[in-house]
């Protein structure tokens, strides 16, 4: 019987992860990058009217939340965006697919446990772009009217990895907008539920989506 369920649990998890992989534009985990130099017009992001939200999935089901931006700029060269960070505050993790009578309190305290994003040791994450080039008419994306590819350093957990992922950026002279749709492979990251060969990890995606929607002003 524990073949069989075992043998259950990993077919869904890869049907699980294949649908869930179409949520959001695909990105590949690589080795950090260079920082691109901050030489030109910087705005400041707007931590409140930012958002960063994701959606988990997992057999049987699924959750979403937010997270708060604690700090940011973004540097526009020649009307286009060339150069950015942003920090995330892990802990103020908001899931608000659920409400307390089914256990918000309760998976917000398990997300932030060592169990998953350790937010007493790694209490932000952030993002620092490497890169900034034009999305050309072969560069399919979930976002409408996505005309760039941003490439830039994710770090969360104390692990820095490389990411690009398509965005709608708008820039004029006074603010600067940045929406994107991707997907991450939280393992990548160390996001993995009491070790990466638990079985308890296998009934939850790998694949964990993440919307951006930048707003930076001077």
């Amino acid at each position: 019987m524990k073949k069989i369920f075992l043998l259950s649990a990993v077919a869904g998890t890869l049907i699980l992860t294949s649908c869930g992989s179409e949520a959001g534009d695909k990105t590949e985990a690589t080795e950090q990058q260079k920082v691109a130099e901050s030489t030109g017009v910087t705005f400041t992001v707007d931590t409140v009217g930012s958002k960063v939200s994701w959606v988990g999935t997992k057999i049987g089901g699924s959750h979403a939340g937010d997270f708060k931006l604690t700090e940011g700029s973004l540097t526009v060269t020649d009307g286009k965006l060339s150069a950015g960070k942003f920090v995330i505050s892990v802990a103020s993790n908001n899931v608000t697919d659920i409400d307390e009578a089914n256990g918000k309190s309760k998976l917000e305290g398990h997300l932030a446990s060592a169990d998953f994003f350790e937010v007493e040791k790694f209490p932000t994450a952030s993002f620092e772009i490497t890169g900034v080039t034009v999305a050309d008419s072969s560069v399919a994306s979930k976002v409408a009217n996505a005309n760039a590819v941003i490439s830039g350093n994710l770090t969360l957990k104390g692990v820095t990895k490389n990411i690009s992922f398509p965005a709608a950026v708008v820039a004029t002279e006074t603010s600067v907008e940045a929406k994107a749709d991707f997907d991450i492979d939280r393992s990548e990251w160390g996001l993995n539920y009491k070790g990466p060969d638990n079985p308890q990890d296998w009934v939850i995606s790998k694949s964990v989506n993440i919307k951006l929607d930048l707003k930076a002003s001077k």
